[in-house]
């Protein structure tokens, strides 16, 4: 195999490894604090190999980096830029991100006609420097990034097209009655750390985003549960506001939901029967002032209700019945910083017999002195292999840190 032969490999995968990186996006990276710091790649002009021959010249524009294995993404991100450069009219990913971009004009998107993504977040765009209806202009766009930059309010209109949008991050303070019309497909809007208040639920902003599937509203100002979400929505984000009740009847109209995330509130009272779902698979208490449990519904797998002032953990309220042909999914219960001083009944292990991690932490009994307790193993439900290795993880398990399970804590990955 000849040199050329060989560079050519090389670069397709050195174009692989690009494209990896920025097409995997993950709202852990996004929400996980700082922006990524990573040297951006820098692209040899001058570099002489034998690439692959499309039926079309690929154009980029000379700030930016066009993998040529994948010559419908244009990579401009870490350039600190402060205008959009001119995007060729082939490109269907672009990517902006982490620059010092201000404003978004129509003049660099008036070829471009098959655009599917764009990312735009970690710049200082705001709302009055985006051109009227530049987004809206595009027909086929699916994905646009805005987190990270200084929008005041939501960047509409938008293409009837668009998918995922994600403005965390922001200054926005109120949805216009007429923002989220004609977004008949979209299923991630993402609003998390930005200034609403419960003014924005005046006109029923999602009531008509019938296939909206993940709404993310932590880290805003919201004192009540919003109103008349749509019944297709299977993932909700509450966490860090201020909601003090959950009306018991609010989920009736929600029967898909599978993840419900509500730490960080002022919750004290929750009706017996709120989150009596027949899908719910998570659901995030902590951080509450929560003093009883509720009703756990079969399929919950993963309860968090840490950092609230529950004193006992009443295992017939949260499982009234035995049903042998319909046994309760829960494996995960984090109990830490409550004021627990006894575990968890033996009976619990009747009620969910896949449990495998009751987390108690430390206990808020007494303010000077927190106090720790033993996690029990319920021999019937394990073989002797499994109560053998449980009882040898009795110790690091009550040694994990804080740390450790806010990673359990974060935010909502991109499921769809």
């Amino acid at each position: 195999m000849g040199i050329l032969s060989h560079l050519s490999i090389l670069h397709l995968l050195r174009a692989a490894l690009v494209f990896c990186q920025y097409e995997d996006y993950d709202f852990e990276d996004e929400y996980g604090g700082e922006p990524d710091h990573q040297l951006p790649y820098y692209f040899n002009p001058d570099a002489q190999v034998e690439v692959p021959r499309f039926p079309f010249p690929v154009e980029c524009a000379k700030e930016c980096f066009c993998p040529p294995a994948f010559p419908l993404s244009m990579y401009c991100d870490h350039q600190k830029l402060k205008t959009i450069p001119n995007i060729p009219s082939h490109v269907q990913q672009l990517y902006l991100q982490n620059n010092n971009i201000e404003a978004v004009p129509a003049e660099p998107f008036t070829n471009v006609t098959f655009i599917r993504e764009i990312n735009l977040s970690y710049n200082n765009i705001k709302f009055h420097m985006i051109d009227h209806g530049v987004f809206a202009k595009l027909p086929h766009l699916v994905q646009l990034h805005l987190q990270h930059n200084e929008l005041e309010e939501f960047p509409f209109p938008l293409p009837s097209s668009l998918e995922r949008l994600l403005l965390g991050f922001n200054k926005i303070s109120r949805l216009p009655g007429n923002a989220l019309e004609g977004l008949p497909n979209m299923t991630t809007l993402d609003l998390c750390n930005n200034l609403l208040d419960d003014s924005v639920f005046k006109e029923n902003p999602f009531s008509n985003m019938k296939n909206l599937m993940q709404l993310n509203l932590c880290n805003n100002k919201l004192q009540t549960m919003p109103p008349d979400l749509p019944p297709s929505l299977r993932h909700l984000s509450l966490e860090k506001n201020f909601i003090s009740h959950i009306p018991e009847d609010y989920f009736h109209r929600l029967p898909h939901i599978t993840a419900l995330r509500m730490s960080h509130n002022n919750l004290q009272d929750i009706p017996y029967n709120t989150f009596n779902l027949p899908n719910l698979l998570e659901l995030n208490l902590g951080h509450n002032k929560l003093k009883q449990v509720f009703y756990i519904p079969r399929s919950l797998q993963h309860l968090y209700i840490e950092d609230n002032e529950i004193e006992n953990i009443n295992v017939t309220v949260m499982c009234p019945t035995l049903d042998p042909l319909n046994i309760k999914q829960l494996t995960y219960i984090r109990v830490d910083q409550n004021k627990l001083t006894s575990p968890i009944s033996t009976y619990a292990f009747f009620c969910f017999p896949l449990i495998r991690t009751i987390y108690y932490g430390e206990q808020n009994v007494t303010v000077s002195r927190p106090s720790q307790l033993r996690t029990p193993v319920f021999r019937r439900f394990l073989t002797p292999e499994e109560f053998q290795e449980a009882e040898d993880n009795h110790e690091t398990l009550n040694q994990e840190t804080e740390e450790d399970h806010e990673a359990e804590d974060s935010y909502f990955h991109p499921y769809y």
